[in-house]
C-alpha cells in the first residue's frame, strides 16, 4: 500500500469513527418517531456520514480525517470543489469502488495513491498538506 493511501485509510476511519458517534445520536432521536429497523440500519448511517462529509469538504475540502492526516481534496486543476463532485465522489466510492478493488487490486491505487477510482470519476485528487 502506498504511503499516500495508508493515510487515507487512516482518514477514513477517522471520519467513520466521528460519523458512528454522530449516528449513535441522531438514532436515538429518530427511534422514537420511525419504527422501522432498516432506516436505522442502512439510511441514517449512509445520510450522516455522506452529509458530515459533503459539508467539510464544500467548506474547505477536507474532513477531519483528511486534516489530520495532512490530506486535502481538490479538483483535477487544482480548483474549488463543486459540489457535483463531492456527491459523485461519495456515490461511486460506495457503491462501485469496492467492486473494482475486488476486481483488479493492484491497479486500484494508480500511480503514487493520490488518485482512486472514486477521484478519477469525480475529477478529484488528493494531495498532502
Amino acid at each position: 500500500m502506498k504511503p499516500i493511501t495508508k493515510k487515507r485509510t487512516k482518514a477514513y476511519f477517522i471520519d467513520l469513527a466521528i460519523s458512528t458517534a454522530v449516528t449513535i445520536g441522531v438514532e436515538q432521536l429518530l427511534r422514537k418517531k420511525i419504527k422501522n429497523e432498516a432506516v436505522h440500519t442502512l439510511v441514517t448511517p449512509t445520510v450522516v456520514m455522506w452529509g458530515l462529509e459533503y459539508a467539510q469538504l464544500r467548506k474547505n475540502g477536507q474532513t477531519v480525517g483528511y486534516k489530520q492526516a495532512g490530506l486535502k481534496l481538490e479538483g483535477t486543476n487544482s480548483s474549488e470543489l463543486t459540489s457535483s463532485q463531492i456527491i459523485k465522489r461519495m456515490a461511486y466510492r460506495d457503491c462501485i469502488s469496492t467492486l473494482q478493488y475486488i476486481g483488479n487490486r493492484k491497479a486500484f491505487e494508480g500511480n503514487d495513491g493520490s488518485v482512486l477510482p472514486q477521484d478519477r470519476y469525480a475529477d478529484t485528487v488528493v494531495k498532502e498538506v
